[in-house]
């Protein structure tokens, strides 16, 4: 919009200034709307991602039925383009000096530079196959930490928050593996587990001994 249009409407010239800093801030990804309640017409547009312009309608229902716990910001919420790109958008009601909705300003984010962007990140180096076992066969530490790294992951809780069944658990797969005929393992598993050697010892004798029970 020029400079006419935006002196036309004191609403556009007011907020011009605010919509045009963001619409440079986030560069050619974001698109800026500013909507006119009353009419439900775009007032003008800021980079714009379709053909729609100045005086086209907003289509933006009835703000009475807004949830007004949101305090007059709305989202992030997901759209469509018709080209099949996802956008991020937020609005904002903004109002005059009355508390009445004076107009409405959107904000579309384009998400696929960032989708782009985490496809490559989560590809790049990502495991293609599964990782060669004879390799790691007598590298006990590394099968600790894969071991109680894989129960995390699973679980979702950290170290830290391991319950005693956790701990069973973990302390089961690592004696499976024989990780505890090495000598010097148990204190390496009480650091990785976060607790005390005598934790560890006191474990791993409850669950063998409940191995042993449960044996014919």
């Amino acid at each position: 919009m020029g400079q006419a249009e935006e002196a036309r409407d004191p609403r556009v010239r007011m907020w011009a200034p605010v919509c045009r800093a963001v619409a440079r801030l986030l560069g050619p990804y974001a698109e800026v709307v500013l909507h006119d309640p009353d009419t439900d017409r775009v007032l003008e547009i800021w980079n714009p991602m379709s053909s729609r312009g100045p005086g086209d309608p907003s289509l933006l229902g009835e703000l009475d039925g807004l949830d007004p716990s949101a305090q007059d910001v709305y989202g992030p919420y997901e759209k469509l383009l018709a080209d099949g790109r996802r956008l991020s958008s937020v609005s904002a009601v903004l109002r005059d000096a009355h508390e009445r909705p004076s107009a409405v300003l959107c904000i579309n984010l384009d998400r696929t530079p960032l989708e782009q962007a985490a496809a490559v990140l989560s590809a790049f180096g990502a495991p293609a196959v599964q990782r060669p076992e004879p390799l790691f066969e007598q590298d006990w530490s590394e099968r600790i930490q894969h071991i109680i790294g894989s129960h995390v992951r699973e679980t979702g809780r950290p170290v830290e928050r391991m319950t005693r069944q956790d701990r069973l658990a973990v302390l089961g797969q690592l004696d499976e593996a024989r990780v505890f005929a090495v000598r010097r393992a148990a204190p390496v598993v009480a650091g990785a587990l976060r607790v005390s050697r005598s934790t560890v010892y006191g474990l791993l004798a409850e669950l063998r001994a409940s191995s042993a029970k449960d044996r014919p």
